[in-house]
Protein backbone atom coordinates (compact mmCIF):
# COMPACT_ATOMS: atom_id res chain seq x y z
CA UNK A 1 0.00 0.00 0.00
CA UNK A 2 1.23 3.62 -1.08
CA UNK A 3 2.26 5.45 1.56
CA UNK A 4 2.32 9.17 2.01
CA UNK A 5 2.69 11.82 4.59
CA UNK A 6 1.53 15.63 4.43
CA UNK A 7 5.02 17.57 4.62
CA UNK A 8 5.42 21.45 4.14
CA UNK A 9 7.12 21.72 1.42
CA UNK A 10 9.93 24.90 0.25
CA UNK A 11 11.11 25.29 3.92
CA UNK A 12 12.57 28.67 3.09
CA UNK A 13 8.77 29.56 1.45
CA UNK A 14 7.18 29.30 4.56
CA UNK A 15 9.79 31.38 6.69
CA UNK A 16 9.55 34.37 4.54
CA UNK A 17 5.78 34.29 4.36
CA UNK A 18 5.61 34.07 7.95
CA UNK A 19 7.20 37.31 8.63
CA UNK A 20 4.14 38.68 6.69
CA UNK A 21 1.47 36.87 8.79
CA UNK A 22 0.80 37.92 12.42
CA UNK A 23 -3.00 36.98 12.73
CA UNK A 24 -3.51 33.75 13.72
CA UNK A 25 -6.52 32.09 15.62
CA UNK A 26 -6.89 30.90 18.89
CA UNK A 27 -5.33 27.49 18.27
CA UNK A 28 -1.97 29.52 18.10
CA UNK A 29 -1.86 28.68 14.60
CA UNK A 30 0.95 30.97 13.65
CA UNK A 31 3.62 28.14 13.32
CA UNK A 32 1.77 25.79 12.07
CA UNK A 33 0.88 25.84 7.69
CA UNK A 34 -2.22 25.46 5.42
CA UNK A 35 -1.88 24.18 1.80
CA UNK A 36 -3.92 26.74 -0.56
CA UNK A 37 -4.65 26.21 -4.22
CA UNK A 38 -6.19 29.51 -6.04
CA UNK A 39 -7.42 28.88 -10.04
CA UNK A 40 -9.02 31.22 -12.25
CA UNK A 41 -12.47 30.56 -14.15
CA UNK A 42 -14.75 32.34 -16.56
CA UNK A 43 -18.22 33.24 -16.83
CA UNK A 44 -18.24 33.45 -20.48
CA UNK A 45 -19.12 36.75 -23.09
CA UNK A 46 -19.60 37.20 -26.21
CA UNK A 47 -16.38 37.39 -28.03
CA UNK A 48 -14.30 35.19 -30.02
CA UNK A 49 -11.23 35.43 -27.48
CA UNK A 50 -10.34 37.48 -24.53
CA UNK A 51 -6.82 37.64 -23.47
CA UNK A 52 -5.62 38.58 -20.53
CA UNK A 53 -2.16 38.98 -19.30
CA UNK A 54 -1.75 37.29 -16.03
CA UNK A 55 1.68 38.06 -13.55
CA UNK A 56 0.97 36.91 -10.57
CA UNK A 57 -1.21 36.06 -7.50
CA UNK A 58 -0.54 37.34 -4.06
CA UNK A 59 -1.97 36.84 -0.76
CA UNK A 60 -2.03 39.37 2.58
CA UNK A 61 -3.21 38.19 5.82
CA UNK A 62 -5.28 41.36 6.77
CA UNK A 63 -7.66 43.65 4.58
CA UNK A 64 -6.30 47.09 5.27
CA UNK A 65 -5.90 48.87 1.75
CA UNK A 66 -1.93 49.60 2.07
CA UNK A 67 0.97 48.50 0.17
CA UNK A 68 2.65 46.25 2.93
CA UNK A 69 2.58 42.56 3.61
CA UNK A 70 1.60 41.43 0.00
CA UNK A 71 3.47 37.70 -0.50
CA UNK A 72 3.15 36.07 -4.05
CA UNK A 73 1.99 32.38 -3.71
CA UNK A 74 2.50 31.47 -7.74
CA UNK A 75 2.98 27.96 -8.30
CA UNK A 76 5.95 27.09 -10.52
CA UNK A 77 4.55 25.25 -12.78
CA UNK A 78 2.52 29.04 -13.44
CA UNK A 79 4.08 30.49 -16.47
CA UNK A 80 3.31 34.11 -16.37
CA UNK A 81 1.59 35.61 -19.74
CA UNK A 82 -0.98 36.01 -21.91
CA UNK A 83 -4.27 33.98 -21.11
CA UNK A 84 -7.13 33.49 -22.79
CA UNK A 85 -10.55 33.73 -20.64
CA UNK A 86 -12.43 31.99 -23.31
CA UNK A 87 -10.56 28.83 -23.03
CA UNK A 88 -11.24 28.34 -19.47
CA UNK A 89 -15.41 27.95 -19.20
CA UNK A 90 -17.12 24.32 -18.76
CA UNK A 91 -14.94 23.06 -16.33
CA UNK A 92 -12.17 24.42 -17.56
CA UNK A 93 -9.34 26.45 -15.17
CA UNK A 94 -6.20 27.47 -15.01
CA UNK A 95 -4.20 26.87 -11.65
CA UNK A 96 -2.21 30.02 -10.41
CA UNK A 97 -1.52 28.66 -6.88
CA UNK A 98 -0.46 25.25 -5.05
CA UNK A 99 1.65 26.35 -1.95
CA UNK A 100 1.96 26.20 1.39
CA UNK A 101 0.92 29.00 3.57
CA UNK A 102 1.18 30.07 7.35
CA UNK A 103 -2.43 29.28 8.89
CA UNK A 104 -4.42 31.83 10.76
CA UNK A 105 -6.38 34.75 8.70
CA UNK A 106 -6.51 35.30 4.88
CA UNK A 107 -7.69 38.88 4.59
CA UNK A 108 -7.14 39.70 0.66
CA UNK A 109 -6.25 37.86 -2.70
CA UNK A 110 -4.20 39.86 -5.52
CA UNK A 111 -4.27 39.36 -9.26
CA UNK A 112 -1.50 41.02 -11.00
CA UNK A 113 -2.15 41.79 -14.39
CA UNK A 114 0.44 43.32 -17.01
CA UNK A 115 0.34 45.28 -20.49
CA UNK A 116 -1.47 43.95 -23.83
CA UNK A 117 -4.57 42.98 -23.03
CA UNK A 118 -7.41 42.59 -25.54
CA UNK A 119 -10.46 40.90 -26.78
CA UNK A 120 -11.22 39.54 -30.22
CA UNK A 121 -14.31 39.89 -31.93
CA UNK A 122 -15.94 38.69 -35.32
CA UNK A 123 -12.18 38.67 -35.66
CA UNK A 124 -10.67 41.60 -35.34
CA UNK A 125 -8.56 42.63 -32.46
CA UNK A 126 -9.53 45.33 -29.66
CA UNK A 127 -7.03 47.27 -27.35
CA UNK A 128 -8.05 46.52 -23.46
CA UNK A 129 -6.36 49.73 -21.63
CA UNK A 130 -5.76 48.73 -17.84
CA UNK A 131 -6.86 52.17 -15.61
CA UNK A 132 -3.94 53.17 -13.37
CA UNK A 133 -5.88 52.14 -10.53
CA UNK A 134 -6.01 48.67 -11.78
CA UNK A 135 -2.02 48.73 -12.26
CA UNK A 136 -0.88 47.54 -8.97
CA UNK A 137 -3.47 44.41 -9.19
CA UNK A 138 -6.95 43.67 -8.13
CA UNK A 139 -7.73 43.45 -4.61
CA UNK A 140 -9.96 40.72 -3.68
CA UNK A 141 -11.47 40.50 -0.20
CA UNK A 142 -11.29 37.07 1.62
CA UNK A 143 -11.60 36.81 5.37
CA UNK A 144 -11.56 33.66 5.40
CA UNK A 145 -9.41 31.44 8.66
CA UNK A 146 -7.23 28.45 6.99
CA UNK A 147 -6.89 25.72 9.91
CA UNK A 148 -3.49 24.29 10.09
CA UNK A 149 -3.45 21.29 8.13
CA UNK A 150 -6.56 21.51 5.76
CA UNK A 151 -6.34 22.43 2.11
CA UNK A 152 -8.18 25.12 0.79
CA UNK A 153 -9.10 25.78 -2.94
CA UNK A 154 -9.88 29.62 -3.71
CA UNK A 155 -11.54 29.67 -7.42
CA UNK A 156 -11.67 33.41 -9.59
CA UNK A 157 -14.67 33.67 -11.59
CA UNK A 158 -13.74 36.11 -13.78
CA UNK A 159 -16.71 37.88 -15.46
CA UNK A 160 -16.05 38.54 -18.94
CA UNK A 161 -19.72 39.96 -20.19
CA UNK A 162 -18.87 42.64 -17.45
CA UNK A 163 -15.22 42.97 -17.38
CA UNK A 164 -14.71 44.75 -20.72
CA UNK A 165 -17.05 48.66 -20.68
CA UNK A 166 -16.09 51.44 -23.40
CA UNK A 167 -14.22 54.30 -22.76
CA UNK A 168 -16.71 57.23 -23.08
CA UNK A 169 -17.00 58.22 -26.53
CA UNK A 170 -13.89 57.39 -28.06
CA UNK A 171 -14.49 53.69 -29.15
CA UNK A 172 -11.95 51.96 -27.32
CA UNK A 173 -12.37 49.61 -24.43
CA UNK A 174 -11.41 49.33 -20.53
CA UNK A 175 -10.27 46.35 -18.97
CA UNK A 176 -12.13 46.49 -15.55
CA UNK A 177 -12.51 43.29 -14.12
CA UNK A 178 -15.31 41.77 -12.06
CA UNK A 179 -14.32 38.73 -10.36
CA UNK A 180 -15.89 36.59 -7.44
CA UNK A 181 -14.24 34.63 -5.21
CA UNK A 182 -15.17 31.37 -3.72
CA UNK A 183 -13.38 29.40 -1.47
CA UNK A 184 -13.90 25.00 -0.34
CA UNK A 185 -12.35 23.28 2.32
CA UNK A 186 -11.05 19.61 0.44
CA UNK A 187 -9.50 18.24 3.53
CA UNK A 188 -9.59 18.44 7.27
CA UNK A 189 -7.33 17.53 10.20
CA UNK A 190 -7.18 14.38 13.36
CA UNK A 191 -5.18 15.65 15.73
CA UNK A 192 -4.81 14.09 19.27
CA UNK A 193 -2.45 12.87 22.48
CA UNK A 194 -1.29 9.40 23.56
CA UNK A 195 -0.76 8.78 26.96
CA UNK A 196 1.43 7.85 28.47
CA UNK A 197 4.10 9.32 25.88
CA UNK A 198 6.80 6.60 25.39
CA UNK A 199 10.06 7.54 25.78
CA UNK A 200 12.39 6.25 23.29
CA UNK A 201 10.08 4.44 21.39
CA UNK A 202 8.72 5.98 18.22
CA UNK A 203 4.39 5.76 17.81
CA UNK A 204 3.02 5.95 14.30
CA UNK A 205 -0.34 7.30 14.01
CA UNK A 206 -2.04 6.39 10.42
CA UNK A 207 -5.33 6.38 8.14
CA UNK A 208 -6.17 4.52 5.39
CA UNK A 209 -7.36 6.98 2.60
CA UNK A 210 -8.68 5.02 -0.53
CA UNK A 211 -5.19 2.83 -1.70
CA UNK A 212 -3.50 5.33 0.04
CA UNK A 213 -2.29 6.11 3.57
CA UNK A 214 -1.87 9.36 5.57
CA UNK A 215 0.38 8.57 8.60
CA UNK A 216 2.80 10.95 11.04
CA UNK A 217 4.66 10.53 13.75
CA UNK A 218 3.69 10.92 17.54
CA UNK A 219 5.87 13.99 18.94
CA UNK A 220 8.02 12.05 21.40
CA UNK A 221 7.72 15.34 23.93
CA UNK A 222 4.68 16.24 24.06
CA UNK A 223 2.96 13.03 22.67
CA UNK A 224 0.81 15.03 20.46
CA UNK A 225 0.14 13.70 16.92
CA UNK A 226 -1.65 15.21 14.01
CA UNK A 227 -2.88 13.32 10.64
CA UNK A 228 -3.25 16.54 8.04
CA UNK A 229 -5.06 16.92 4.56
CA UNK A 230 -7.53 13.99 5.31
CA UNK A 231 -10.50 13.92 2.87
CA UNK A 232 -14.08 14.55 4.47
CA UNK A 233 -15.21 10.86 5.62
CA UNK A 234 -15.45 8.37 8.40
CA UNK A 235 -12.22 6.62 8.89
CA UNK A 236 -10.76 4.40 11.37
CA UNK A 237 -7.08 5.71 13.12
CA UNK A 238 -4.11 3.22 14.32
CA UNK A 239 -1.74 3.86 16.43
CA UNK A 240 0.98 1.49 16.68
CA UNK A 241 3.51 1.58 18.70
CA UNK A 242 6.89 0.87 18.18
CA UNK A 243 8.01 -2.99 18.94
CA UNK A 244 9.74 -3.33 22.48
CA UNK A 245 7.71 -0.05 23.98
CA UNK A 246 5.47 -2.92 25.83
CA UNK A 247 2.16 -1.47 24.45
CA UNK A 248 -0.59 -2.61 21.86
CA UNK A 249 -1.90 -1.23 18.64
CA UNK A 250 -4.76 1.22 19.22
CA UNK A 251 -7.30 1.91 16.71
CA UNK A 252 -10.19 4.34 17.00
CA UNK A 253 -13.41 3.86 15.05
CA UNK A 254 -15.86 6.11 13.85
CA UNK A 255 -13.81 9.29 13.02
CA UNK A 256 -15.64 11.60 11.39
CA UNK A 257 -13.63 14.11 8.97
CA UNK A 258 -15.27 17.72 7.75
CA UNK A 259 -13.50 19.90 5.49
CA UNK A 260 -11.98 22.93 6.94
CA UNK A 261 -12.07 21.49 10.75
CA UNK A 262 -9.97 19.62 12.87
CA UNK A 263 -11.09 16.63 14.63
CA UNK A 264 -9.55 16.58 18.17
CA UNK A 265 -9.49 12.97 19.83
CA UNK A 266 -8.31 14.22 23.14
CA UNK A 267 -6.06 11.99 25.21
CA UNK A 268 -5.85 8.37 24.03
CA UNK A 269 -4.64 5.83 26.13
CA UNK A 270 -2.76 2.83 25.68
CA UNK A 271 -2.60 -0.04 27.23
CA UNK A 272 0.29 -2.49 27.80
CA UNK A 273 0.53 -6.18 25.52
CA UNK A 274 -1.05 -8.75 27.20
Amino acid sequence: MKKIKFRPQLFFIIVFLATFFTACNDNDDSNQTARMMVRMTDAPGDYDAVYINVQDIKIKASTDTGEEGWVSIASDEFVPGEQNLLDLTGGVSLLLADNVVPAGELGQIRLILGDGNYFVKDGVDYPLATPSAMQSGLKLQVNQTLQAGATYEFVLDFDVSKSIVTAGTSGSFNLKPVIRVSATATSGVIKGKIDPILEGYQVVASVPVGDTTIEAYVNEETGMFQLDGVPAGTYTVTLTPEEGSGKAVKTIEGVVVENGEVNDLGTITLVALP
